[in-house]
């Protein structure tokens, strides 16, 4: 399964570190941003699945935030404001948030209210997403949809060829085998193999950096020497 995703917006750096920090420790995947425009970016473009949402924000607040976003998505938003008012936890409510925290908070209490939500929301979801998603590939932090020719890598979009995808693919349906680069050729270009090692070796070498295998720990193509490659999944 992919980390579970979590957006932060707080133009605080310090509150949006120290939220980042109890949040991986729990092993959710925390991206941050400063202002309300950029949230509503993140949300367009990768796959999130909670929202910590700081009401007075730069270029954009966060009941705009939540308005923008509440027309296409329906992840938990939790606001978090120095404003204590019922008439301002209200207003968020009504708008569209899903839970209110007030500033000073401990990070236990935000731990318990993001795993709260997010087990309600997986709980409303888990129909759709069976009915949805039973031909997706995941892995940590990988997520590949046959039916869509997608890959998301932390939620953000992976842009690979169609010979790409296909290796990439063939190799995830099978964790740990092994495949011959003859019998990747074969598969993958749907041709008999001849002299094909050096056109797999550079779509393969490709791949890996569209994954940013040289950025992160995880090598989700491992060479086997001498026999081919298979899904460190």
């Amino acid at each position: 399964m992919r980390n579970i995703s979590v957006l932060v917006a707080d133009d605080e750096n310090e509150i949006a570190d120290l939220i980042a920090i109890h949040l991986e420790k729990e092993g959710y995947h925390v991206i941050k941003v400063g202002d309300g425009e950029e949230a509503v970016r993140v949300v367009e473009n990768q796959l999130i699945d909670l929202l910590i949402l700081d009401i007075m924000m730069p270029k954009m607040d966060g009941y705009e935030v939540t308005r923008r976003i509440r027309e296409q998505h329906n992840m938990p938003i939790i606001f978090l404001s120095a404003k204590t008012s019922d008439f301002d936890k209200v207003q968020g409510l009504v708008i569209g948030a899903d839970d209110y925290m007030t500033k000073p908070f401990t990070p236990i209490e935000m731990v318990a209210r993001v795993n709260a939500q997010l087990r309600r929301y997986m709980k409303l979801n888990q129909h759709k997403r069976s009915i949805y998603d039973t031909n997706s590939l995941e892995f940590a932090g990988l997520v590949i949809s046959p039916d869509q020719r997608t890959v998301r890598l932390y939620g953000k979009r992976v842009d690979l060829t169609p010979k790409e995808f296909e290796i990439l693919h063939l190799l995830a349906s099978h964790p740990k085998k092994v495949f011959s680069v003859e019998h990747i050729f074969q598969r993958v270009w749907g041709e008999t193999y001849f002299e094909g090692a050096n056109t797999v070796m550079v779509h393969i070498r490709t791949l890996r950096k569209k994954l940013e295998e040289d950025k992160r720990k995880e090598k989700w193509i491992k060479t086997v020497w001498g026999v081919g490659y298979t899904f460190n999944g």
